[in-house]
This record gives structure tokens, C-alpha cells and sequence, in this order.
């Protein structure tokens, strides 16, 4: 029998390949304009001194030439940089911890179901199986007022856990960087299912007594992407006010969206959603640069709202008996990945080396000139990113995500993990996931860290974020007293 053929794929010698390709599509202009330097600098060596003065000499020069092009290289400096746009720092930001009081064990959760529906077990059924497989642990919370049975969602109890989770994600931010009330310029709060009057931006002016000449905002209905896109919001706004700061909140109100009838596609969001919130302090001072944590690079957005699929995929509406919930659509994967795509689309030539872009564009040049059957290539957006931090609205959005740009279990660690403490956090998960990432002790200087969050209407929204400098472990924080039993295995099925 003849001897098997070496498994070339993985050979070691092919990976140093590989990294010389890389190594060398991305240095490309570097490693052209060297030997051309070095061959000028050669030729001008070989000249005298007197040869150089006598050619200087020949150069003819009148007062006119040398004004006009000082004043020239002057107008051209001047536009550059008045045109630049502003650096956005991230100078710190907060994250709401819970209080122990709130927690909803499995059993916990599992037994209101069964009293709240009990004239339908096959309902109760079907959230433990969702339970079951969910990725989340057993210290996630939910408000006050869905511990009772029934549960009692007033406008009461849903001010309450507004001003439960926004103040204290506020005061920490406060505590944190020293920043006064006075000295936000604008804030932004995001919420997506609870919109009350006075809207939740008036209530943290209200609390705090913030500038009568604020500029403040309100986004609801936007789905657990809302978070980026008030990120988005106020790096728009800081372009255009200079040296100010700009406060957002993030966070979802669980209390008045608790689902309690029977629709199966309308149930899943109460297994998934908990308790959450961030809350971010954003500058463009130059004076903020030296102790801000991050600067914002890019920001994509990408929305499949016209298509009526994507549009109806993650629904308000009420059931049969009229009651209101959250209907999730089985498409909704699937939606997703096309979102996703677009997104990346957009985003690869941003932040790819070349050598990615490279052999993506010759990969489809080949499937559009030679052979459409050719497998495309997905460009590693490891070489691109350090960290990443994927939005933990259920362990099947991190398996796909995981599976599609082909990362490592501890690329997409932060977000299980912060899907096994905190559960689906809506448009704040993705702070959690970056406080589990410095907890750790893993964000050093330079590194670059992609953010990317799916949303209701239904949108892809993704962020680029640079470490300014190395982070030091949090000594508070929503981790503090657990980080360190984390990582945890997560089995596939929890039998309950």
C-alpha cells in the first residue's frame, strides 16, 4: 500500500507561507520605497560637496516663487486639518450590577411559569426546553415586579427599574471618572420597548440637574442595536460642538414587556431577556486623551428594513387574547446573517491588511470569470481585530457568528460568558462583554476591538474601538466578585 500523502493544509511550513504573503502584500510600499531611498541616498553620497552646492546654485529661485508656495503649502495644511475629522475618545464607562435580591434561579423561573400558566403545560414545557439550551446561568435577574405572581407590570414598577438601573449606572460613571453633572454637553439614552412621558432622558435631567441648554435625546424602538447607534449619534454630534462631553445610556425595561400569554414565538424573550445598563462618557478634548481607555475608529451601520421579511422578524403585536409581546420569527437567523453580511461588507475594506482584501478580490474575480462553483473566500478578521465582542442575544447568534468569520472559543468568550451571567442585556450586553475582556486582564495598548450588535427593523450595527493604553483589572465592576470562577463550561442542554 502506498504510503498517504502528508496533509499539506496544516503543514508548518505552508503557515510560514502563508505569513510571508501576509507579511509582504502588507509592508508592499515600505519594501518599494526603501530600495528606492537607499539608491538616491547612494547616488547623492557619491557626489562632492561642491557638486551639491554647484547643483543647489543652478536652482533659480525669485522672492514671488518662494511666497506663493509658502502660502500654498500653508492653504493646503490649513484645509487638511480643519477638515479632519475630531478624535472621539471613550473616556470610561459603567455597567449596572444587579442586586442579589433579583436573581432568578432556573427552578425559580420555571415555577412562576407553571403558576402564571397553568392551564397550559405545554407553554411551560416549552420554555424549560428553551431554558434548557439557552446559555444562560443560573445569577441572571429580572425587576421586582415579575417576581410576583402574577406579575405586575405598572408604569409604577417600570419608573422604578428605570431609575433603579439608569441611576446607578450613572452615579458609577460619576464615581469613575469625576466628571460633574454640569459638564455634559449632550446625553442620549436608548431604550427600546419602554417610552414613557416625560421621556427617560428628562428623567435622568430631572434627577441630576443637568444644563437647561443640554442637548439631549431619546431613541426607543430600535431593538438591542439601539446602543451603537447612539454611539453613532454622538460621535456625529461631537464632530460638530467642540470640546465637549457626551454621556449615553444604554439599557432595556423588562417590567412592562413581560410576555404572559401562550404564543410560543412571543414566550422565547422572557427566557432570554434580563436585567441591564451601560452607561458611556464620550469626549472630543484633546484634554481627555491621555486617561481615556479607547478612540473610536469606525462606526457601520447597515439596515434591511425595506425588505418586509426582515422588517416583521422581530415584531410587537398583540396575540390571539390581546395580549402584547415580542414575536420572534423563525427567519430570524437567517435575517441575520444577511444583515451580517452586508455589515461586513462595508466594514472589511475599512479594517482588513491587504493581503485579506487581496485574495478576497482575486478569489472573485476567479468566481465570476472562471468558475461561479468556487468556494468563497471569508477574509480573517482575526488579523484585523484583538477582541471581539458579539452581542449576547442568545447562544445561537454567538455559534453562527462564531462559525462565519471561523473565530477561536476564546475570541467569542466574552460573550457567552456574559450570556451566562447577565442573559440577553439588550443593547448593553456589549459593555459587559467588554468589562469581562479587561477584568481579565487581556486589553493591552493598540489593541483593536470590534463591537457588533443585531437589532429589531432589522438592523447590523458594528463599532471599531482602539485601547489607548494598557487596562489595568477593574477593581469594581459588574465581574468583581466572580471574574475569577469565569470562564465556566457551558454544557449544551441543562436537564432542569
Amino acid at each position: 500500500m502506498p504510503p498517504m500523502l502528508p496533509d499539506f493544509s496544516n503543514s508548518v511550513k505552508l503557515k510560514y507561507v502563508k505569513l510571508g504573503y501576509q507579511y509582504l502584500v502588507n509592508h508592499i510600499i515600505t519594501l518599494t520605497l526603501v530600495p528606492i531611498m537607499l539608491g538616491v541616498s547612494i547616488e547623492i553620497l557619491r557626489l562632492g560637496p561642491q557638486e551639491i552646492l554647484n547643483l543647489w546654485n543652478s536652482l533659480h529661485f525669485n522672492l514671488v516663487q518662494i511666497l506663493c508656495s509658502a502660502f500654498l503649502i500653508i492653504f493646503v495644511a490649513t484645509v487638511y486639518f480643519m477638515s479632519k475629522p475630531r478624535t472621539i475618545y471613550l473616556v470610561d464607562y459603567a455597567c449596572f450590577k444587579p442586586p442579589v435580591t433579583c436573581r432568578v434561579p432556573f427552578a425559580t423561573f420555571m415555577e412562576h411559569s407553571r403558576l402564571i400558566l397553568k392551564n397550559n403545560p405545554k407553554s411551560v414545557e416549552f420554555q424549560m426546553r428553551i431554558l434548557e439550551r439557552s446559555g444562560l446561568g443560573e445569577e441572571t435577574c429580572l425587576p421586582p415586579a415579575i417576581h410576583y405572581i402574577p406579575p405586575k407590570p405598572t408604569m409604577e414598577a417600570a419608573r422604578g427599574e428605570a431609575e433603579l438601573v439608569i441611576f446607578s449606572a450613572m452615579d458609577s460613571l460619576f464615581k469613575k471618572t469625576g466628571l460633574k453633572p454640569k459638564d455634559i454637553d449632550i446625553l442620549i439614552v436608548n431604550c427600546s420597548l419602554f417610552s414613557p412621558t416625560p421621556s427617560l432622558s428628562a428623567m435622568v435631567i430631572n434627577k441630576y440637574k443637568l444644563r437647561s441648554n443640554i442637548k439631549s435625546f431619546n431613541l426607543s424602538g430600535m431593538g438591542c442595536s439601539a446602543g451603537l447607534i447612539s454611539i453613532d449619534l454622538a460621535r456625529d454630534l461631537l464632530q460638530v460642538h467642540p470640546n465637549s462631553n457626551a454621556v449615553v445610556v444604554s439599557t432595556e425595561i423588562i417590567t412592562p414587556n413581560y410576555y404572559q400569554g401562550n404564543e410560543r414565538a412571543m414566550l422565547l424573550p422572557n427566557c432570554l431577556f434580563r436585567m441591564g445598563g451601560a452607561a458611556i462618557l464620550l469626549s472630543n478634548r484633546r484634554s481627555e486623551r491621555r486617561r481615556a481607555k479607547y478612540r473610536l475608529v469606525h462606526v457601520v451601520r447597515t439596515h434591511k428594513g425595506a425588505d418586509d421579511k426582515a422588517y416583521r422578524c422581530v415584531f410587537e403585536e398583540e396575540d390571539k387574547e390581546g395580549k402584547v409581546g415580542i414575536s420572534l420569527s423563525k427567519d430570524l437567523m437567517a435575517i441575520a446573517g444577511e444583515a451580517l453580511k452586508s455589515n461586513i461588507t462595508t466594514m472589511g475594506p475599512l479594517v482588513l491588511p491587504a493581503s485579506e482584501q487581496l485574495l478576497f478580490l482575486l478569489t472573485l474575480i476567479g468566481r465570476k470569470i472562471f468558475n461561479p462553483k468556487w468556494k468563497p473566500y471569508i477574509p480573517d478578521f482575526k488579523q484585523a481585530f484583538e477582541h471581539f465582542c458579539i452581542h449576547a442575544g442568545g447562544r445561537a447568534v454567538i455559534d453562527e457568528l462564531q462559525k462565519n468569520l471561523q473565530l477561536s472559543t476564546e475570541h467569542v468568550e466574552a460573550s457567552r460568558m456574559t450570556l451566562h451571567r447577565f442573559g440577553n442585556t439588550s443593547s448593553s450586553s456589549l459593555w459587559y462583554e467588554l468589562n469581562y475582556i479587561e477584568s481579565k486582564g487581556r486589553m493591552k495598548k493598540g489593541d483593536r476591538v470590534w463591537q457588533i450588535a443585531f437589532g429589531s427593523g432589522f438592523k447590523c450595527n458594528s463599532a471599531v474601538w482602539k485601547c489607548n493604553k494598557t487596562i489595568k483589572t477593574p477593581i469594581d465592576g459588574p465581574w468583581t466578585d466572580c471574574i475569577d470562577r469565569y470562564p465556566v463550561h457551558i454544557p449544551e442542554i441543562v436537564k432542569l
